[in-house]
C-alpha cells in the first residue's frame, strides 16, 4: 500500500511536492516509450490518450474503475477527496465532465462500478481512521451523478468490488491501529447485499465477515501476526484486508501485512480460511540488493522476501480457482511501533546482530554483506528471523518479491515469477534500473522493494487470460501470459515515461513543475482496469491506469500481434529460469 491510501487529504496536502496546477492540461504521451518484448508476443501496448489532473506527487489518480454503457472513466481522486468522472467516448482524449464528493473532511480510497451504472465508493472519515467508514452509493451514468445514499462498514474501508453477476459489493476494512495503538480495530470484509434497481442498500442490508473465530490459530499457521501493543491484544485486530478478489461464490482477500490470503464465503458472509503466503528464498531466486554498488547486480543473496501483495486477481482453468497475486511489500511504521531497520543497522541501537558464522558465512563475508556495496542498505524487518533465545538474528526477511505469483485456492504455489521483473526492466532502460518516481535516478530503489509490483487487473482476449501488472516506482506495465498458469510467461512490458524529467529538480519552483509535469509521462501506477474490446469506446481491447504521483489517467490499447503459441509450449516456471541470471553488468 501507498501512503496515499493510508492517510487522509490533511496529510496529503501537507505534502511539500504536492500542489495542483492552475489549468489543468492534457497529459502527454512521450515521444518514445520504454519498451520491450518477448520474441513470439502475441500482444503489445500502446498509449493512447490520458487526462492529467494537474496534481503532482498528491495522489490524484489512483484507483479506476470504467462504466461500459455511459463509456465514463472514474479515478479516485485522493487530493481532492473526490472521484474525477472521464468521458472516454474518445479514448484518445479522456476528459473530465464532473465530480463526485464523499463529503467534507473525507478521503475515498476505492471506487467499483455495475453495468447499469450503480456505482459504490468506500469513504474514510480523515479526522480518525479507527472510525467506521462507509460505503457511498451513486449514479455514474447520470447527468448529475446523483448519490443515492450510503451504509456503514468497518474502519478504513480500503477497497471495494462488486461481483460478477451484481448482487453484492465486497469491502475490504483494513483496520489500521491509531499511531499510538490506542486503538486497534479488527480487520474485517463487509458484504452488502445490492438492489437490483440503481439504488443505496440500506444498513441491514450490510454484513461483516471477521475473523474472530481464528484467534489463537493464525501464527501457528504462519500468518504473520506482529507488533501488537497497546490496545492491540488480538489476532482478529492484527489483520489487516487490502484488496479482494472473486471468482463465483467465492471471494478471497490479500492481508498484506500478514502475508497471508483469506477465504470469503460470500452467501453466508464468513470467512473460512486463512492461508499463508510464505517467502520466496533469495538464495535461489536472485534480486538487486544494493543502490550503491555501482552497477546492476542481479545476484543470490540470504534473504527471505515477505511476498505481502497488495492487488490480486482471480481466474479460473477447469473448473480450479487460481489467485495472482502483486508482491509489492509493505511495513508497520507506527509511532508505537515500527518493524523497519536497514540489515547494516543490526548490532546497534540495542537490536540484536546477525548470528555469529550466519548462513555459513565467514566474518569477511559478513562484514561485506552488511557494508553498503553490498546488502547493508536493504530495508528489513525486526519482526522475524531471531533464533529462539531472541539474541541474535539466524534468518533476515525484506520487504516485497519484486514478482507476481500464482496460487491455487488451496494455497499451493503453482508459478512464481521470480527475478524476472528486473531481468526485463534492466534490458529495457539499463539507465534508470530500478528508478524512483519522483525522482530519475539509476538504483533508487533497489535497496527497498525494487520495480514494487502494486496494480493487478486480469483481462481475457481471445481464448487467452493475460496478467497486467503495474510497477509503482520505476513505472510502466508488464503482461504476462497465465492461460495456463504453471507455464505463464512474459508477453511484452511498456513504460510511457521520460526519465529525463526528474521532477525532484524542481522541488520548490511550481513554474518549472507545472511546464515539466505533462512531459513526465506517467510515474507512480497505482491502479489499473480492463475493458474487454466488447464493451470498449473504440472497439479494441483496453487497459486504463491511474498514476498516482503523475496524476495522470491513462489509457493503453492492446493491440495483438500474432497468433499465440499453445499453453505449456514454452517456459517452464520462472522460478527456475530466473535463478539462473546471477549478474548483469551496468549498461550507464
Amino acid at each position: 500500500m501507498s501512503f496515499s491510501r493510508r492517510h487522509g487529504i490533511a496529510a496529503l496536502a501537507a505534502l511539500a511536492t504536492g500542489f495542483a496546477l492552475v489549468t489543468p492540461v492534457q497529459a502527454a504521451i512521450v515521444a518514445t516509450p520504454y519498451e520491450h518484448s518477448a520474441p513470439d508476443a502475441a500482444v503489445k501496448l500502446a498509449p493512447i490518450g490520458a487526462y492529467d489532473s494537474g496534481v503532482f506527487d498528491a495522489s490524484a489518480a489512483e484507483i479506476v474503475a470504467y462504466h461500459a454503457g455511459s463509456k465514463r472513466i472514474l479515478t479516485v481522486n485522493a487530493n481532492s477527496g473526490q472521484i474525477d468522472v472521464l468521458d472516454a467516448s474518445n479514448p484518445a482524449k479522456p476528459t473530465k465532465i464532473g465530480a463526485v464528493s464523499g463529503g467534507a473532511d473525507t478521503t475515498i480510497n476505492s471506487v467499483s462500478v455495475r453495468a447499469d451504472g450503480l456505482a459504490v465508493a468506500t469513504v474514510e472519515p480523515n479526522a480518525d481512521k479507527t472510525l467506521p467508514g462507509s460505503l457511498m452509493f451513486f449514479d455514474a451514468a447520470s447527468d448529475t451523478f446523483e448519490q443515492l445514499g450510503a451504509v456503514t462498514v468497518g474502519s478504513l474501508p480500503d477497497m471495494v468490488t462488486i461481483t460478477e453477476d451484481g448482487k453484492y459489493a465486497l469491502v475490504a476494512n483494513e483496520g489500521e491501529p491509531a499511531e499510538d495503538y490506542s486503538v486497534d480495530p479488527e480487520g474485517s470484509i463487509s458484504v452488502v447485499a445490492l438492489n437490483d434497481d440503481v439504488t443505496a442498500s440500506k444498513q441491514g442490508d450490510v454484513r461483516t465477515a471477521d475473523f474472530k473465530k481464528f484467534n489463537g490459530t493464525l501464527a501457528d499457521k504462519g500468518v504473520h501476526i506482529y507488533g501488537q501493543v497497546g490496545d492491540s491484544k488480538t489476532e482478529a485486530q492484527n489483520i489487516e484486508p487490502e484488496y479482494i478478489a472473486v471468482d463465483g461464490d467465492t471471494a478471497y482477500a490479500s492481508l498484506q501485512e500478514n502475508n497471508a490470503i483469506a477465504v470469503i464465503d460470500i452467501e453466508t458472509a464468513t470467512v473460512t480460511d486463512v492461508w499463508p503466503l510464505r517467502y520466496i528464498d533469495r538464495t535461489k531466486v536472485p534480486f538487486d540488493a544494493s543502490d550503491r554498488d555501482e552497477g546492476i547486480t542481479i545476484k543470490n543473496w540470504p534473504f527471505k522476501s515477505i511476498r505481502q501483495p497488495d492487488s490480486i486477481g482471480a481466474y479460473n482453468v477447469d473448473g480450479q480457482t487460481y489467485i495472482v497475486t502483486a508482491n509489492e511489500g509493505d511495513a508497520r511504521d507506527w509511532e508505537a511501533y515500527s518493524e523497519e531497520a536497514r540489515l547494516k543497522d543490526l548490532g546497534k541501537d540495542g537490536n540484536p546482530d546477525l548470528c555469529e558464522g550466519f548462513q555459513g558465512m565467514t566474518a569477511e563475508e559478513i562484514e561485506f554483506f552488511k557494508s553498503d556495496a553490498g546488502a547493508g542498505r536493504q530495508n528489513i524487518t525486526l519482526a522475524f528471523g531471531l533464533n529462539d533465545e531472541g539474541t541474535c538474528y539466524e534468518e533476515v526477511y525484506n520487504y516485497g518479491g519484486r514478482s507476481f505469483s500464482i496460487f491455487t485456492a488451496k494455497g499451493e504455489l503453482v508459478y512464481e515469477s521470480g527475478s524476472e521483473f528486473e531481468e526485463i526492466t534492466a534490458k529495457a532502460m539499463p539507465d534508470w534500473f530500478n528508478s524512483n518516481h519522483t525522482e530519475s535516478k539509476f538504483e533508487g530503489r533497489s535497496d527497498d522493494k525494487g520495480p514494487e509490483p502494486e496494480g493487478l487487473v486480469l483481462g481475457q482476449i481471445g481464448d487467452r487470460t493475460y496478467a497486467f501488472i503495474g510497477f509503482e516506482r520505476v513505472g510502466g506495465v508488464i503482461v504476462y501470459d497465465i492461460t495456463d498458469p504453471a507455464n505463464s510467461k512474459f508477453v511484452t512490458y511498456l513504460n510511457n515515461r521520460d526519465f529525463g524529467i526528474s521532477m525532484e529538480d524542481f522541488e520548490g519552483d511550481d513554474a518549472a513543475i507545472r511546464e515539466n509535469l505533462p512531459k513526465a509521462g506517467d510515474l507512480g501506477p497505482e491502479g489499473l482496469a480492463f475493458i474487454p474490446a466488447a464493451d470498449s469506446p473504440n472497439g479494441k481491447n483496453l487497459v486504463v491506469v491511474g498514476n498516482e504521483v503523475s496524476g495522470t489517467t491513462t489509457v493503453y490499447q492492446v493491440d495483438a500481434l500474432n497468433e499465440a503459441p499453445a499453453p505449456g509450449s514454452s517456459t517452464s516456471s520462472a522460478l527456475s529460469s530466473g535463478s539462473s541470471v546471477s549478474s548483469l553488468s551496468s549498461a550507464r
